[in-house]
C-alpha cells in the first residue's frame, strides 16, 4: 500500500526557527521577573501584618520596612526569625504562597545568573579551543545549492566536517550549516575581517560560490591577498567573466550557466548522452570522474591498457588528454583522470590494487 505523501514526516511539519536573544537580555528579564516576585510579596506581607509577630518589638505593628525585611531574608533562605507568621491565616499563606515564591525567585536570579554565565563561559571556550585547533581547512564561501553540492561531495571523498567552515551573510544559511554540523561565520566574505575569522589564512582550499560574479571576484583578491598558497576554486555565472576571475587569482573556474546550458543542449539532442552527463555530475550513483595517483606496475604502459577508463593524464602540473603523444607511456610521478563506478573510492587505487607502491615512491 502507497502512503499519501501527507503521512512522510516531512510533509505539513511546522520547523520554527529558534529565537535569538542576547544573553544579557535574557538575564534582565529574569530578574525583572525576580524583583515582581520581591514586591508582590512584601505587599503580600504587609497587607496581613497583623497576623506576623515582631520579636525585636513586642506588640507593635509591622511597617512596609519591616514587611520588605522580611520578605528579603525569607526569600533569601536566611531566615533570622526575628519576624515571624504568628496566627494560621498567616501561616497558611507562608506555606502555600511564599514557599513557592522562595522557590521561584531562587530559580530565576541565581540558577539563571549562573547558567548565563556558564553558557557564555563554555561558548567562548568552544570558540577559543577551535581557532585553535583550525589548520589545513577548507572554507566555502556561500551555502546556496552550489555551496552544499561542494561541501556534500568532500565530506563523502573524506573530508571531516571540522575541517569545513562556512561563510555567508545570511542567519538562515549559517543555522542550516550549524545543523549539518558545519562550523559557520556570519558575514559578508568580501571584508577581510570576516575572512580571518574564518581562519582564511591557514585554509589549504577556499571555494567560492556565491550568486554575484562581482562579489566572487572580490572575494577572491581578498583571498588571495591573504593567503598567497591557497588552492581558490570560483564559480561564476557568465563565461566572459571567466578570464576576469582568473586575473582576480582563482586557481579553477567554473561557469554554472554554461555548464548547464551544455547539459540542456546535449539532452535535448541526444537524452542518452544528456543522462550519461548527468550521471558523471552526480555523486554516489552510477559512473564517477576520480583522480588517482599511477601505481608501478603502470608505469610504462599505455593510458588506454589500464584497467580503469583512463580520459586524461596529469604530468608535471599539466593536464593532457589521454591520446596525447606527450603521454602515450605512462610515466612516474603521473597523476589519472580516469572513469570508474560510483561504488569504488575515487581517490584510492583500484580494487584489487591496495597495498602496491605508487609510482611517486622511492624504490
Amino acid at each position: 500500500m502507497v502512503r499519501p505523501e501527507t503521512d512522510h514526516p516531512s510533509v505539513g511539519r511546522v520547523s520554527l526557527p529558534d529565537r535569538q536573544r542576547s544573553p544579557w537580555w535574557e538575564l534582565g528579564r529574569r530578574v525583572l521577573a525576580a524583583v515582581g516576585i520581591l514586591v508582590g510579596t512584601v505587599l503580600l506581607v504587609y497587607f496581613d501584618r497583623e497576623g506576623y509577630r515582631d520579636n525585636a518589638h513586642p506588640g507593635r505593628d509591622l511597617t512596609l520596612l519591616d514587611a520588605f525585611y522580611y520578605t528579603t531574608v525569607t526569600l533569601s533562605t536566611t531566615g533570622y526569625g526575628d519576624i515571624a507568621p504568628a496566627d494560621p491565616q498567616a501561616r497558611l499563606i507562608n506555606a502555600i504562597v511564599i514557599t513557592p515564591a522562595r522557590i521561584a525567585f531562587l530559580v530565576l536570579l541565581i540558577g539563571t545568573t549562573l547558567e548565563v554565565l556558564a553558557s557564555q563561559g563554555r561558548e567562548m571556550f568552544r570558540v577559543a579551543r577551535w581557532r585553535k585547533k583550525m589548520d589545513q581547512h577548507v572554507v566555502v564561501v556561500g551555502y546556496g545549492t552550489k555551496g552544499r553540492s561542494a561541501i556534500e561531495t568532500l565530506v563523502s571523498n573524506g573530508y571531516d566536517r571540522a575541517s569545513i567552515v562556512v561563510v555567508d551573510p545570511d542567519q538562515v544559511a549559517m543555522d542550516e550549516a550549524n545543523r549539518d554540523q558545519l562550523v559557520g561565520i556570519a558575514g559578508d566574505a568580501t571584508r577581510r575581517g570576516v575572512l580571518r575569522q574564518a581562519g582564511v589564512e591557514k585554509a589549504t582550499h577556499v571555494i567560492i560560490t556565491t550568486d554575484r560574479d562581482d562579489s566572487n571576484v572580490l572575494v577572491t583578491l581578498t583571498v588571495r591577498q591573504l593567503n598567497p598558497d591557497a588552492w581558490i576554486v570560483a564559480a561564476v555565472r557568465e563565461h566572459e567573466n571567466v578570464p576576469l576571475m582568473r586575473q582576480s587569482g582563482a586557481n579553477s573556474v567554473i561557469t554554472s550557466s554554461d555548464a548547464v546550458g551544455r547539459l540542456l543542449g546535449l539532452s535535448s539532442m541526444s537524452p542518452t548522452l544528456g543522462s550519461v552527463m548527468e550521471d558523471l555530475m552526480t555523486y554516489g550513483e552510477g559512473l564517477e570522474v576520480a583522480e588517482r595517483d599511477l601505481l608501478v606496475n603502470e608505469v610504462g604502459k599505455q593510458p588506454q591498457r589500464l584497467p580503469d577508463q583512463v580520459i586524461a593524464v596529469v604530468r608535471d602540473e599539466k593536464v593532457y588528454r589521454y591520446f596525447d603523444p606527450v603521454v602515450s607511456l605512462l610515466a612516474r610521478g603521473d597523476r589519472l583522470i580516469v572513469v570508474r563506478p560510483a561504488k569504488e573510492l575515487p581517490w584510492a587505487p583500484r580494487p584489487g590494487t591496495h597495498g602496491e607502491e605508487l609510482a611517486d615512491e622511492d624504490d
